[in-house]
This record gives C-alpha cells, sequence and structure tokens, in this order.
C-alpha cells in the first residue's frame, strides 16, 4: 500500500472513530493485566461476563493471590484454557509483588517476564497503561493487514515490524484499536462487509464482497 494511502486510511478510521479504547473493562493497571491474559482464545464480551464478578472480590495481586487457582476458576469457568490463564495469574501475581511492589511494571522485559504475558499482551499494557505508541497483532489486526496490503507478514512479529515502519507517527498511539476494531466488526473473517467499508476502495483485497441485492 502507498504512503499516501496508509495515511488516508488511518485518517479515515480516525474520523470515524476519534478515540479508540479497548473493548476490555477495566479500572486499574493490574485489572487490564488479567483482562488482556484471560482473552486470549477468548472474546472480550466472555472476559467482561467474568470479570465483573471477579473484581469486585480481587482486584489486586494480594488478594489474587489469596484467592488462589481453585478460588480463580469458579470467577472464569466459563473462559477457554481458564486452568492454565488461573495457574498464570496466580504466579503473576506472586512475581508482582515480590518483584515490583505489586504495581505493574512499564519495562517491556519486566512484563514478558511474567507468566501468561507474552508480546501482544506487554505491547497492549504499553499503549494503553503507559501511552507508548505499541501495537498489539491480534488474528483480527494479521488478518486486516495482509488482506488490504496494510503491512503483509506470514508472522504476527513480521506484521507489527511492518505497521511500525508504515504507519504515521500521528496515529501510532491508536492504530492497534483502529484495526482490531475494523477486523472486529467490518473485516470480518468468513464474510468481510466490504459494501459498508469506509477504507474498500484503498483495499488490496481481490475478493472483496458484493453489495446486499
Amino acid at each position: 500500500m502507498k504512503r499516501a494511502d496508509v495515511a488516508e486510511l488511518f485518517r479515515r478510521l480516525q474520523e470515524l472513530n476519534p478515540h479508540p479504547t479497548t473493548e476490555l473493562r477495566y479500572r486499574t493497571p493490574f485489572e487490564l493485566l488479567v483482562a488482556v491474559i484471560l482473552s486470549a482464545q477468548a472474546t472480550d464480551t466472555g472476559v467482561n461476563k467474568a470479570t465483573r464478578r471477579l473484581f469486585p472480590v480481587a482486584n489486586t495481586p494480594g488478594e489474587m493471590l489469596a484467592l488462589g487457582e481453585a478460588g480463580l476458576k469458579r470467577y472464569i469457568a466459563t473462559i477457554g484454557l481458564y486452568n492454565t490463564k488461573a495457574k498464570n495469574i496466580v504466579a503473576l501475581c506472586a512475581l508482582l509483588l515480590e518483584r515490583h511492589a505489586g504495581r505493574v511494571p512499564r519495562d517491556r522485559a519486566a512484563l514478558e517476564s511474567l507468566p501468561g504475558v507474552g508480546r501482544k499482551t506487554a505491547n497492549v499494557i504499553l499503549n494503553v497503561v503507559f501511552g507508548e505508541p505499541a501495537i498489539a497483532v491480534d488474528t483480527h489486526i494479521f488478518r486486516v493487514c495482509n488482506r488490504t496490503g496494510l503491512a503483509r507478514g506470514k508472522t504476527v512479529r513480521a506484521v507489527e515490524d511492518k505497521l511500525a515502519k508504515v504507519v504515521p507517527d500521528a496515529y501510532k498511539q491508536d492504530a492497534h484499536h483502529w484495526l482490531i476494531l475494523h477486523g472486529r466488526y467490518v473485516c470480518t473473517a468468513r464474510k468481510p462487509k466490504c459494501p459498508e467499508c469506509p477504507i474498500r476502495d484503498l483495499c488490496a483485497y481481490k475478493f472483496k464482497t458484493p453489495p446486499v441485492a
């Protein structure tokens, strides 16, 4: 995609949604960290339903640690991979208390050293909590970037690296929110809504869906 088209793509997405944000419900950095971990291979709606019950009971590392794996599982059992996620979150809480005085660290290496936290999760925290222009590439962004030609790559990291190069600085802070929402609601996996897509004329996808007759 040409540089001018990339800038126009983000200009349009910004015009439609000037202040995008995550759809995960949270009030503190720790709550967001837990919610993002829970969201792996799960929907934000499902995570929000679980955390709506969980966070009033335990929303600090100390409280979550006291809840324990068994206690945590009772709140997140509706979420995929909940056994592994419960184990990681409890271990994460112990490390936050031991190494970071119970606070979510700003350092990428420190974040990625925590159980259950990979590069994507770290990018979300760095972007949303600390205001850094990190781009968290999930399945939606991976699809949108390859389909449109915005930033093609065979791996998530390859797409992330290309986005870092092609996204204009003015749009980097909010880029991953716009792309996630676009992939979630417009550029869907099975049947993209091309007729109502605001960037369809910029998109390189060869199999655009036709308008409904």
